[in-house]
């Protein structure tokens, strides 16, 4: 039986960053014709795609240059993922919006005039902000904390309003809290996982920001690849919002106790200022994913942050830990 995608052109955006650049090696495995890559590696690595670096095209550039817009109006399907991230945007919100508002705008707007293919928005449950029951469901009223949440909403709004007025085949898919193998752990991207495994494996303190009881929804990146792969072939998707993510949340501190029991290390956790603008709760509402293509996962938490640890064990953790920034917001 033959792929969705066999004989479509495709196109990732921030595809050698972390998600990206699985997602591109989901793409590949899913018999897609062409597979390029979009990204600045501001971020991203051309390492990241090692293991499919022969099988596709790699462009280099910023998304808000004309030349990168007119690249996504040649393409069968977008799938737009490149993006400033939430740290970054409490340091410079200018460059933080430019790129997630107006950069999405840029890619639409030359669809429109171009291939007019399907365009698949990878947005953030940090659209959400604070909601009363601290649950998130498609249907709650977003109320971002961050400039990051923010230019995050508005691109999907963009990407909406493409599909309502223009025709579009636009939709929006927003992935709770990922982790796995290449996730970051440098810089202002620097994520909570990467960074305590790294500590873990060379005895540092692991470090909190607040005490510890902010919660998130983890899921093993190479599960949101796929799924982002099948969504995007999903007809009843176009024009409408889906979360994916587990619909179970774990407490910062209980994930920090998880691994230093699982790597056996001697470090003690230790707790630093909040972050600004933190959201004490992010949990997915899954119901909606469940209704329309049955979703289910099939990598358990613990299993993947296992397999995670692996990944990082083979590294040289006090090397990659020179990269780290502890207040990577400021």
């Amino acid at each position: 039986m033959s792929s969705p995608l066999a004989g479509k052109d495709v196109l990732v955006t921030g595809g050698a960053g972390f998600i990206g650049s699985h997602l591109t090696e989901a793409l590949v495995r899913a018999g897609a014709r062409s597979v390029s890559v979009v990204d600045d590696l501001s971020t991203g690595s051309l390492e990241n795609l090692s293991e499919v670096r022969d099988t596709i095209e790699f462009v280099q550039g910023d998304i808000c240059d004309p030349t990168i817009a007119a690249h996504a109006a040649e393409q069968d399907v977008v799938f737009h993922l490149a993006v400033r991230n939430v740290r970054a945007s409490i340091a410079n919100p200018g460059e933080n919006l430019r790129v997630n508002a107006n950069g999405t705008l840029e890619l639409l707007e030359a669809m429109r005039h171009g291939s007019r293919g399907r365009f698949i928005y990878v947005s953030s449950s940090e659209v959400y902000g604070i909601p009363p029951d601290g649950r998130y469901s498609e249907s709650s009223l977003p109320g971002p904390t961050t400039v990051y949440g923010a230019g995050k909403l508005a691109g999907e709004l963009i990407a909406l309003a493409y599909h309502r007025t223009f025709g579009m085949d636009t939709m929006v898919i927003r992935p709770f809290n990922n982790f796995g193998p290449r996730s970051h752990f440098e810089g202002d991207s620097g994520e909570v996982i990467p960074k305590f495994i790294l500590r873990a494996l060379v005895g540092r303190p692991l470090l909190i920001h607040g005490d510890g009881t902010q919660s998130r929804d983890f899921m093993f990146v190479a599960e949101t690849a796929d799924w982002l792969v099948r969504l995007s072939t999903v007809d009843a998707m176009i024009g409408g919002v889906l979360n994916i993510g587990t619909g179970e949340d774990i407490a910062v501190i209980d994930l920090a106790r998880m691994i230093i029991d699982i790597t056996g290390s001697a470090s003690e956790i230790s707790h630093g200022i909040p972050r600004p603008g933190d959201v004490p709760r992010l949990c997915a509402d899954i119901e909606k994913a469940r209704e329309l293509v049955d979703f289910e996962l099939s990598t358990p938490f613990a299993e993947g942050l296992q397999r995670t640890i692996e990944y990082f064990r083979a590294t040289d953790a006090e090397r990659l830990l020179d990269q780290e920034v502890e207040q990577n917001w400021l």
